[in-house]
């Protein structure tokens, strides 16, 4: 299943984070990819999501570590951001499978870098330039990804 149904013209950062919040109620669970260039906004919409689920601290993209945990009231929500990323058989010795469990929400920035190992994600967002702001296109790989599109 891929379907690219549905883009959104996100104008600045405030619109980035609602987007973040509003993924956050309509994909409670599931994988997202996150693709864009440096600077599209990746870390700023996981922001977002992670605020939507109630978080009030801080989020950096975990470039170093590959992997930031967030233990929130009712779920599990791993950022990753494979930037840094040398070799997708990399991502075995970070016990990788286990993250992806049904019972989490895994983000991913630049999921292309672990091509091979990464599960198929039930939605990517492909975030582009688009003036002064961005562009979100969703493309869904699973009913869970089908339905945040059409509801977004």
């Amino acid at each position: 299943m891929a379907c690219m149904n549905k883009r959104l013209s996100i104008p600045d950062e405030d619109a980035m984070v609602a987007l973040g919040r509003r993924l956050a109620e309509l994909c409670p669970m599931g994988v997202i990819f996150l693709e864009g260039d440096l600077g599209m906004g990746k870390t700023t919409l996981c922001r977002g999501i992670l605020q939507g689920f109630g978080h009030q601290g801080a989020v950096k993209s975990p470039t170093y570590t590959l992997v930031e945990p967030y233990e929130l009231a009712d779920r599990q929500v791993y950022h990753f951001d494979l930037y840094r990323l040398s070799d997708p058989e990399e991502l075995e010795y970070l016990g990788i499978r286990d993250y992806f469990d049904h019972q989490s929400l895994c983000l991913v920035e630049w999921p292309e870098r672990g091509r091979g190992i990464l599960p198929v994600p039930d939605l990517i967002v492909h975030l582009t330039l688009e003036g002064l702001g961005r562009q979100a296109e969703f493309e869904a790989r699973s009913e869970i990804g089908q339905k945040v599109a059409d509801t977004l």
